[in-house]
């Protein structure tokens, strides 16, 4: 568990007036996606530039402290209990833990020249480009048909308008990821429960894979007619598409979009629902801090060890499909 920090609050920190509103500390808790003493050096010019923004909001902060839990449980357990005031989680965590924890903004990333739920669209547009002049809270998982037969009889019903059947789906080898993977599994498992009533585990011929690699070697090579993956994953493996996986042709030519997932929600910037110092207008603040923040070259420094661009404002319901999904991975254990 995150140690427990001293969290009061005191002097005019309800919003009640327009004076300038005190805070003795404020405790900002990271998840341990990677090293985290990489993280807490990373993150360590956050605690000045959130003094210095709050200021502007009209918060006096006095101590900014950053930790890193020791796992994701523990900081969304931490926001439960009021232990810390904002958390750095993903959507996941913040599905789990939402009863003790509310979500003010969603980290953005480069949008994809694509946003379309029909498949087609992706097939008849690609490539798939960046845009380097819009953000996007959420990224897609598509259901990607290869070069092998199967492969291409599917996406030839797709290109002509027609709806696949499970049994067509059923009939193909398909490789995914690991039970926890958002893109790799359980955003899919959502889909074909949405579409047919069924799971990847109803699947006939599935294999797992111990990275998106793996599948795209398998799609290259024709052990797997279908694979699942996040949107822009073809653009990160177009140039080991035939170097290191020996597809025939580019990626482009090779694969086709079956299939796309429901919106997968960023990252999570959440606050403590428990926490003595928080309330509606510190929420509002925040939320101003850290896009405001997010627009600076050193606040770029900072969010980037997230792979954070910047943050948007954020609702609960944007998160629905993700409690769904963390019910599908219940029901499974």
């Amino acid at each position: 568990m995150l140690a427990i920090g001293l969290l009061a609050g005191c002097g005019n920190n309800d919003g009640s007036n327009g004076s300038s509103k005190e805070i003795k500390e404020l405790k900002v808790s990271f998840v341990p996606s990677k090293d985290p003493d990489e993280i807490i050096t990373a993150t360590e010019p956050l605690k000045e530039l959130l003094k210095k923004q709050l200021a502007e909001e009209g918060y006096t902060v006095d101590s900014v402290k950053i930790d890193v839990g020791t796992s994701y449980e523990a900081v969304g357990e931490a926001l439960s209990a009021g232990t810390t005031d904002i958390g750095l989680i993903p959507g996941g965590t913040y599905a789990l833990y939402d009863d003790g924890a509310d979500v003010i903004l969603t980290a953005t990333r480069k949008a994809l020249s694509i946003d379309s739920d029909n498949a087609k669209d992706w097939n008849d547009n690609k490539p798939t480009t960046g845009l380097d002049t819009e953000q996007a809270s959420y990224y897609r998982s598509l259901v990607l048909a290869g070069p092998s037969p199967k492969g291409k009889e599917l996406a030839a019903k797709v290109n002509n308008g027609e709806e696949l059947t499970w049994d067509d789906l059923n009939s193909a080898n398909w490789a995914v990821m690991s039970t926890s993977s958002s893109a790799g599994y359980i955003y899919p498992t959502l889909w074909l429960k949405d579409k047919y009533g069924k799971s990847l585990t109803d699947l006939s011929k599935i294999t797992t894979s111990d990275s998106y690699g793996s599948s795209f070697a398998r799609l290259a090579t024709e052990q797997a007619d279908i694979i699942v993956v996040y949107a822009d994953a073809r653009r990160d493996n177009e140039s080991k598409w035939q170097s290191d996986y020996k597809g025939k042709g580019t990626i482009w030519e090779d694969t086709n979009v079956i299939g796309v997932t429901s919106p997968i929600y960023n990252d999570t910037i959440s606050v403590s629902k428990k926490s003595k110092i928080m309330n509606e207008d510190l929420k509002k603040a925040l939320q101003d801090a850290f896009i405001a923040i997010a627009g600076t070259e050193e606040g770029k420094k900072v969010i980037a060890i997230y792979s954070h661009e910047g943050y948007k404002v954020a609702q609960s319901s944007d998160y629905d499909d993700e409690r769904e999904a963390q019910e599908i991975i219940k029901s499974m254990k």
